[in-house]
């Protein structure tokens, strides 16, 4: 079955349309992508690691992330993709979001999920990914140097690790 995404002007107004994934988008037009930033009650990082048969940045480490479907907010996107990808289910109360970025054709809505103890078992989405890890901010920083972070998600980490640092404190 194909996926359809809402399309949206460069002010995020919604033009009426969709467009079938895989499709490129026509200049001026975006679609809403997901990010999501996994945190453990030890306050470290969820990564998981791309498929070496991936097209896009195989091999590659990165943050759960997918694009929001036709008629799908993006809050409900970021919480969809977290338990297909991982397998993690959280309450509304534990996601908050942080930000967008704009890239390319794409509002990429960024969400802090916390999780808490005990719920941090992780189950792979088949095919999309072969690993994952928990990881300190240091980790982080230290993997983001060696080039071992996807670009969307080192992208992000460098425009929001302030905030996301400043949330692990509180």
């Amino acid at each position: 079955m194909s996926e359809y995404w809402d399309l949206w002007d460069e002010h995020r107004l919604p033009l009426g349309r969709t467009q079938r994934r895989g499709v490129p988008l026509a200049e001026g037009t975006y679609h809403v992508v997901v990010a999501v930033w996994t945190v453990n009650s030890e306050g470290k990082l969820l990564l998981t690691l791309r498929s070496p048969d991936k097209e896009l940045r195989p091999g590659l480490w990165e943050n759960t992330s997918g694009s929001a479907v036709s008629g799908e907010g993006s809050r409900h996107a970021a919480l969809r993709e977290l338990e297909e990808e991982t397998g993690i289910v959280v309450g509304d109360e534990q996601i908050e979001f942080i930000g967008t970025a704009v890239k390319a054709a794409s509002f990429v809505d960024i969400y802090l999920v916390t999780l808490k103890a005990g719920q941090d078992t992780v189950r792979l989405q088949e095919g999309e990914t072969v690993d994952w890890r928990w990881v300190t901010l240091p980790e982080m920083d230290r993997m983001f140097e060696e080039g071992l972070l996807a670009f969307p998600l080192s992208y992000q980490f460098s425009r929001f690790r302030a905030l996301i640092e400043e949330r692990w404190r509180t």
